[in-house]
């Protein structure tokens, strides 16, 4: 089961931290290490230039991908700081959403 964990994370991909300081955050991946560990970044706090070095084991993938992050890493081999913290926002969002449906609501959107 942990291998088809680790299959999902793939750069551009929006995983929550598991164990640490930044447990239950979200990050993006911006790169695979090696087969145990990834660098992760949301452009806020974690910056680009100053990735996370993560086990997978303490990261959940929450099956949503970054394209924009994606993109921008294949074209350039960076990512702006500032597409890190939308793409965060984003999922952020996107979850918030799908584990309540009245949320938007609420923040009367």
């Amino acid at each position: 089961m942990a291998m088809t964990d680790r299959a999902k994370v793939v750069p551009g991909a929006i995983v929550r931290s598991l164990r640490g300081r930044d447990q239950g955050e979200l990050a993006v991946v911006i790169a695979l290490l090696d087969e145990r560990f990834a660098l992760i970044a949301d452009g806020d706090r974690r910056k680009f230039d100053r990735p996370k070095r993560k086990n997978l084991l303490h990261l959940e993938p929450t099956g949503i991908v970054s394209q924009e992050v994606v993109n921008s890493l294949s074209e350039t081999g960076r990512v702006t700081n500032g597409k890190l913290r939308f793409a965060v926002a984003d999922a952020r969002r996107r979850l918030a959403a799908g584990s309540s449906g009245t949320h938007a609501e609420e923040k009367g959107e």
